[in-house]
């Protein structure tokens, strides 16, 4: 097979370190783990198996195309399908042992009908209007007569210190009670930051698990689990006065080395990054000049006089680092990560 230009290196260590710290600070709660999206770029698998042999027992997806990939894998495992249950989801769902995560009333009523008494999820909307049943739905006994594993709810702002975090946690402790459910659910990672009273009876992180720091309280205690490699295409020298890259957004001042980077926004490494991200070669960074193009970026190469064409030099992808610089969530760095690379587990 002909080798990659790209190498993506996942810290399987870290991945299990960081559940664990949440774990930690989910206090009594279960702490269960976000895989959608390919495991957030780094691969649902691995990242399944290693959070598994970590001590996790919870997993969830968006679709049922995600969940039927990782079913061979989830022994001992529950895995929940977050968007629901669509009429065209039916033969997959009613198939296979993992729960759909109920958001409407039709969904409601489909599982009802079809889903045979299997047990589900359902989402409560109190406050984010993205999905979930309202407040008032479920007041009328729309759940009656569901085998409810988790009622859960989703903060909208739990980044942030402001009054609707409390308004949401008191409007999901307010319906519980009227719900028979096994247990509730709350907080994502930035939640969990919140504290243990946010924490309920199961947490979902999802972006701490990789890497991401979603508030002040998880820094230095959340590793980066994702390295990012490319190999130099092309070492160049430009004169004064030069352009670099598409419409001319840099232009030199002085002679410059360049070294042109074999990685672009095809790979996930977005034009968010021109002109402000920044690539390392040990302990020398090594700027971003000019737009990045899908499949290149070109970087200042001055201080690293022996980068030459088929070295390999590392992005800089610590998240809060790199999203300060690219203007990008530290969510949209991960999930972006392009198909191109080759994955190292270690």
């Amino acid at each position: 097979m002909p080798h990659s230009p790209l190498r993506l290196h996942i810290d399987r260590q870290a991945l299990a370190s960081n559940w664990r710290w949440l774990a930690k600070m989910s206090g009594r709660a279960a702490c269960g783990a976000a895989i959608k999206a390919n495991g957030y770029g780094i691969g649902a698998k691995e990242a399944m198996q290693t959070l598994a042999e970590a001590g996790c027992r919870d997993f969830f997806v968006t679709t049922w195309a995600e969940a039927e990939a990782l079913l061979p894998f989830a022994e001992g495992v529950s895995v929940s399908v977050l968007h629901g249950v669509a009429e065209e989801d039916l033969p997959h769902a009613i198939g296979m042992p993992a729960r759909p995560v109920l958001n409407t009333p039709v969904q409601v009523r489909r599982w009802k009908e079809m889903g045979e008494g299997r047990p589900c999820d359902v989402m409560i909307d109190t406050g984010i209007n993205r999905l979930g049943l309202s407040p008032g739905e479920v007041m009328e006994g729309l759940l009656d007569g569901l085998r409810i594993e988790t009622l859960m709810s989703h903060l909208a702002c739990a980044d942030e210190d402001v009054a609707m975090n409390d308004q949401q946690r008191e409007a999901l402790l307010t319906l519980a009670p009227k719900v028979q459910a096994e247990r509730v659910s709350l907080a994502n990672s930035a939640g969990i930051c919140l504290g243990e009273h946010y924490a309920f009876a199961l947490t979902r992180p999802g972006l701490a698990l990789y890497g991401g720091i979603p508030r002040p309280e998880a820094e230095g205690h959340i590793r980066q689990v994702v390295r990012v490699e490319a190999q130099v295409v092309q070492r160049r020298r430009v004169g004064p006065g030069d352009s670099v890259g598409y419409n001319a957004t840099f232009t030199t001042e002085r002679e410059l080395e360049l070294a042109i980077l074999n990685i672009g926004y095809a790979d996930g490494y977005l034009r968010g990054f021109s002109n402000s991200g920044q690539a390392k070669l040990g302990d020398i960074f090594l700027p971003v000049v000019g737009r990045v193009s899908m499949d290149l970026t070109a970087v200042n190469a001055d201080a690293a006089s022996d980068v030459g064409e088929g070295d390999w030099v590392e992005l800089d992808f610590d998240l809060p680092r790199a999203s300060a610089q690219s203007g990008l969530s530290q969510y949209e760095l991960l999930t972006t990560i392009g198909a191109r690379y080759a994955r190292h587990w270690a």
